[in-house]
């Protein structure tokens, strides 16, 4: 028999269950979720997310639940920032959102967050952040909408996930 496929069950929690996990390893750590900016260099963050690694999971990988939640519908985003750019302090007042470095780097508050790390931001909390001298390439996920109202009309073909910034 493999071991493998019965150890790696994705459906042992219901979400309901997931979100009671978070609480109470939240609770245990000593973090009340829901205020202020979180970010995964935060250590009290840390000492969290590491109560709640997840050992159902298939061989070769690791795998952390984050301390985090989003209670509405989300949209999801990319966005590739030049280096040294400074984003202006604001809100996103509709709803709480996630972001995930996924290369280079930003500074929050000093602290750098580097490809593989994520901030949370609780609606209505203002923030701002430097992008690092690299660059970044980052994804999002917001329960609110910051777009545009115009749809991009460019000739050319772009994929995020690939967009370079000199």
């Amino acid at each position: 028999m493999d071991t493998t496929k019965a150890k790696f069950d994705p459906n042992q929690l219901t979400f309901k269950e997931g979100l009671e996990r978070i609480k109470h390893a939240s609770k245990e750590a000593g973090i009340k979720l829901g205020h202020g900016i979180l970010t995964s260099r935060d250590r009290d963050v840390l000492k969290v997310t590491n109560l709640l690694k997840v050992d159902n999971i298939p061989d070769g990988f690791q795998k952390w639940q984050l301390p985090i939640s989003l209670e509405r519908p989300s949209q999801m985003y990319i966005s590739a920032g030049a280096p040294f750019t400074k984003v202006p302090e604001h809100s996103h007042n509709d709803g709480d959102g996630i972001r995930f470095i996924m290369s280079g780097s930003i500074f929050y508050k000093g602290r750098e967050l580097t490809a593989g790390d994520w901030m949370f931001i609780p609606a209505g909390e203002p923030y701002s952040f430097e992008v690092g001298p690299f660059g970044t390439l980052m994804c999002y996920c917001y329960c609110c909408c910051c777009a545009g109202r115009e749809l991009y009309r460019g000739d050319e073909v772009i994929n995020p996930g690939t967009q370079l910034i000199p």
